[in-house]
C-alpha cells in the first residue's frame, strides 16, 4: 500500500493485480523504484518469491528474477540503485548475489555458508555469515572475492571446542532426481559411531549448512552421534518444481528419498554405524517420525518426533493455519475430500508401531496441536 505521509488520504493497494502474497518493500535510495518480491499462487505459503521492482512515477512493474529459479529471501539496494542485493536457499547453501535493476542478471557471490543478514555500505556490502560448524559473524563482500571477516563475536566461547567435519554428498532419489544430503563425523572419532537421522520441518525448507540454536548437528556430533541429513522432495533452493512436489505427496516421494538418502549416506561414510540409527524431526519432520512408525517400523532402534503431525484428521480441524494445510492435501477441506487427507495419515497404521519413540509436544502449539 501506499499511504499519505500526513494521512489525508485513503492507503492505495500497489499490487491489487496479484491476488497472491507481496513483501518486503524496499525503496531505492534515489527515490525512483519499490522492489519487493512477489508471489503468484494465491493461499500458498511456499510459492517462489519473485523479485520484482515498480517504477514509483508510472506505476510500471518488471519482474526482474522471473527466469532465476530462486526464491528471493531477503532484498537491499545498491547505494547507486542500480542493483541490487539479495539471499536466496541454493543447494544447501543460502548465498548473497547482486541483481542488476535493468537486465535482472544474477551475480553469486558468497558461496559457502548461510547469510542471514546484510547491511549495503559505500564499500561494499556487510552480512552475518554462518555454517553449520560456526555461528554469526560479520563480514565485508567487496565483488566475487573471499569475505572478509570482520568479528569473531564467539572466539573465547569457542576456545578448545573442536567441530565436526561436514561432508556433503548426493544420491538419485524418486522421481530419479538428483537429492542432496550431508554427514556430520564427530571429531576425533574412531571407527563407527551411531547415527542420528535428522528430517527437517516446514516441509518447504532445508537442512542446508547453517548454524542452529534449536537442532545443532554440531552438538549432536558432540554427543558422538554421526548426524545425516537429506533435502528430500519438497525441499527449497532446487528450483520450485522440486519444492512443489510435496504438495499432495508428503509420505509419498519424501520417505522415498530419505530411505535412499540413509543407504547412500552409510554406503559412502564407513564410519557411520548402519545398524545402530536412530530418527529424529520436528513440525513435518515430526509428521515423518510417526509416518515412518508405520512405513519404515524395522530400520531404527529409536525415534524422537517433536510436535509432528500424528492424525491428519485432527490437524485439518485444530490447526490455526488451517489455509495451509489445505493446500498440502490439494486445496480442499478435509470433510469436501477426506481421502487425500487419510493417504498420508500417520494414525491409520498404529498398528505396525514397534520403535520406541520419545514425543515431545506442547498445549499451546496452535499450529500442530497435539492430538
Amino acid at each position: 500500500f501506499s499511504v499519505s505521509a500526513d494521512g489525508t488520504t485513503a492507503p492505495v493497494n500497489l499490487t491489487a493485480a496479484n491476488k497472491a502474497t507481496d513483501n518486503l518493500p524496499t525503496v531505492s535510495p534515489d527515490g525512483r523504484s519499490l522492489a519487493y518480491f512477489a508471489m503468484r499462487r494465491p493461499g500458498f505459503e511456499a510459492d517462489r518469491q519473485v523479485l520484482t521492482v515498480r517504477d514509483i512515477a508510472s506505476g510500471k512493474t518488471v519482474s526482474l528474477t522471473e527466469r532465476w529459479d530462486r526464491s528471493v529471501g531477503s532484498i537491499a539496494w545498491a547505494p547507486d540503485s542500480k542493483s541490487l542485493y539479495v539471499t536466496a536457499d541454493d543447494t544447501q547453501e543460502t548465498p548473497l548475489f547482486r541483481v542488476d535493476a535493468m537486465s535482472g542478471a544474477v551475480t553469486r557471490l558468497t558461496q559457502e555458508g548461510h547469510v542471514a543478514a546484510v547491511a549495503i555500505t559505500p564499500r561494499g556490502a556487510v552480512v552475518a555469515l554462518d555454517s553449520l560448524t560456526a555461528p554469526d559473524d560479520f563480514y565485508r563482500i567487496a565483488g566475487t572475492g573471499a569475505p572478509q571477516r570482520l568479528t569473531q563475536v564467539n572466539a573465547a566461547r569457542l576456545t578448545g571446542i573442536d567441530m565436526p567435519t561436514v561432508t556433503r554428498f548426493n544420491f538419485k532419489g524418486a522421481n530419479a532426481d538428483t537429492v542432496w544430503g550431508y554427514a556430520v563425523k564427530p571429531y576425533g572419532s574412531t571407527g563407527k559411531v551411531p547415527v542420528a537421522y535428522m528430517v527437517h520441518g516446514g516441509p518447504q525448507g532445508s537442512s542446508n549448512n547453517s548454524w542452529s540454536y534449536r537442532w545443532n548437528p554440531a552438538v549432536f556430533a558432540g554427543a558422538g552421534y554421526g548426524l545425516v541429513a537429506v533435502d528430500f522432495h519438497g525441499s527449497t533452493g532446487y528450483g520450485q518444481g522440486f519444492t512443489d512436489a510435496i504438495s499432495n505427496n508428503w509420505g509419498g516421494w519424501p520417505l522415498e528419498d530419505l530411505k535412499k538418502g540413509l543407504a547412500a549416506a552409510t554406503d559412502k561414510f564407513a564410519w557411520l554405524d548402519a545398524d545402530n540409527a536412530c530418527a529424529l524431526g520436528a513440525s513435518y519432520g515430526g509428521y515423518m517420525m510417526n509416518w515412518i512408525e508405520g512405513q519404515w517400523p524395522d530400520r531404527f532402534k529409536c525415534i524422537v518426533q517433536h510436535d509432528g503431525v500424528f492424525d491428519a484428521r485432527a490437524m485439518a480441524y485444530e490447526t490455526e493455519e488451517l489455509w495451509f494445510d489445505e493446500w498440502e492435501h490439494g486445496g480442499k477441506a478435509y470433510y469436501e475430500d477426506p481421502q487425500a487427507f487419510e493417504k498420508w495419515n500417520p494414525v491409520n497404521y498404529v498398528a505396525k508401531w514397534k520403535t520406541p519413540m520419545l514425543v515431545i509436544t506442547g498445549e499451546k502449539d496452535f499450529r500442530i496441536p497435539y492430538t
